[in-house]
């Protein structure tokens, strides 16, 4: 009787599906592929303004004063490629993009008011991008993360939401400023009744734990807005740009463009060595380390990133990839690139790995060729996931014992300070500076560890550089 023949051949592997979710550890983090995609596209659609927004600002004729093409490539090629690398490097749902706030600092302060040239504030960005990159590849990471307290985290994440909301309601055009009050409810239109539908509708879907429940309510809030608009019931397309238009000038109907190299590669280091210089590189620098210190630990919060040590997950390598992206900006010519809180859309979209952050990139890629389209998403469909955003971002104020006041003051004037100040860099430099002082004041500076002290130091820096 033959001798029935065992197949002894090992099994294959798993194929291409299986290799990713073994890198980054998807099944590890609770979360599927699927999931991780749809939280990459939400992150997108929550931040993609930037694409225009920051070439807006960029090719100003009071500040930078760069051709808009350019910056808008620039713009694309630097969120695209450092959120690949922030999801490489950290295995988080992080995606960068350049940062609203520094843009402006960049170029109407340093180049709109004469400090530097364009080419210099390029090579001013490299070195601060440096100087955090050696930083995070020391302790100095993992001691500025000790020495911002439990309470005080807390503190950030929740104001970071109110911070969000704010956004909302101004995108959406619900709120306008005011002489009298500042800001006030604009007078009701069918814009601000679509970003309600919105807001309601997204909400539903939330209850209901719909999966996408994000990006549902964007498409289904844009499609209706823009068969509406087309209805000739007037409603805008983009309250910032008034109405999609793919024509030039000349009349010409655009709807592509090549991509516009211009500012790629030029910087300058040369008048960079002043000591009158020194001021606006840390300032560079620091503003960056604390706004993104301030988003990891905001979003890890809401969403559970943590270590069995409460900490945000893969601190190091998280912040190793932003001091990256800072210095590469310099090199593909925008301000600095940085961490984006928008994140905070994806991960409570489930995103939990670095695959969320790479998806997120990857969707920047199309609109260096076609970023009329992006006109095509108002702001009043988006506007509504900022808003629940902040509902969500509220939930670490429970783990503050407000009766005891030496710990939830910092922390409320984190909160307060962030939407107020319209800086999420302002939020934390009080609350530590505020931490200490009370904690001098009532006698107990030895719960003061060094690294805060060092900390202390840095946001009294923030605080008084722009004096300089």
């Amino acid at each position: 009787m033959a001798e029935v023949e065992t197949n002894t051949t090992p099994a294959k592997p798993g194929g291409f599906k299986k290799k990713l979710e073994t890198f980054f550890k998807i099944n590890e983090n609770q979360s599927s592929i699927k999931t991780e995609i749809l939280a990459g596209i939400t992150s997108f659609m929550t931040m993609a303004y930037i694409i225009i927004v920051n070439p807006t600002i960029l090719s100003n004729e009071y500040g930078a004063n760069q051709e808009f093409s350019a910056i808008l490539f620039s713009t694309v090629i630097i969120s695209f490629l450092m959120s690949v690398v922030m999801g490489f490097l950290s295995n988080n749902p992080y995606a960068v993009a350049p940062g609203m706030g520094l843009n402006a600092y960049i170029s109407f302060s340093l180049i709109g008011g004469g400090t530097f040239t364009w080419e210099q504030a390029m090579g001013a960005i490299i070195i601060a991008g440096a100087l955090l990159t050696i930083m995070s590849l020391t302790p100095i990471s993992s001691g500025v993360l000790k020495a911002i307290p439990k309470n005080l985290r807390f503190g950030l994440a929740a104001g970071i939401g109110v911070f969000l909301v704010f956004i909302g309601l101004h995108d959406s055009n619900f709120i306008v400023a005011n002489e009298a009050t500042l800001v006030a409810m604009n007078t009701f239109n069918l814009e601000m009744g679509l970003f309600l539908f919105g807001l309601l509708f997204t909400a539903l879907l939330m209850i209901k734990k719909v999966p996408g429940s994000f990006l549902i309510g964007i498409f289904v809030t844009s499609i209706i807005g823009i068969i509406l608009s087309f209805s000739g019931l007037g409603v805008m397309i983009d309250p910032s740009f008034n109405a999609i238009s793919f024509k030039d000038e000349t009349g010409k109907v655009i709807l592509m463009s090549t991509p516009n190299i211009d500012t790629f590669f030029r910087f300058s280091f040369k008048g960079l060595w002043k000591p009158a210089i020194i001021i606006p590189i840390f300032t560079l620098a620091f503003t960056d380390l604390f706004d993104s210190v301030s988003t990891f630990l905001g979003v890890s919060e809401v969403g559970g990133l943590l270590d069995e040590d409460g900490n945000p997950k893969n601190f190091k390598g998280t912040l190793v990839a932003d001091s990256l992206t800072t210095m590469m900006s310099g090199f593909f010519g925008t301000s600095d690139a940085t961490t984006y809180i928008e994140s905070a859309a994806g991960v409570e979209q489930g995103g939990r790995t670095g695959l969320t952050a790479i998806i997120t990139g990857l969707c920047f890629l199309p609109f260096m060729f076609f970023s009329p389209l992006l006109k095509a998403i108002p702001s009043y469909a988006t506007s509504p996931i900022l808003i629940l955003l902040g509902v969500l971002m509220f939930k670490p104020l429970m783990g503050i014992d407000w009766s005891d006041l030496e710990e939830a003051l910092p922390a409320f004037i984190a909160v307060m300070m962030i939407p107020f100040t319209y800086s999420i860099t302002n939020g934390i430099v009080f609350g530590i500076i505020i931490y200490v002082f009370i904690k001098v004041i009532v006698g107990k500076i030895k719960e003061i560890n060094p690294w805060l002290w060092i900390t202390f130091v840095f946001a009294i820096f923030a605080l008084i550089a722009p004096l300089f």
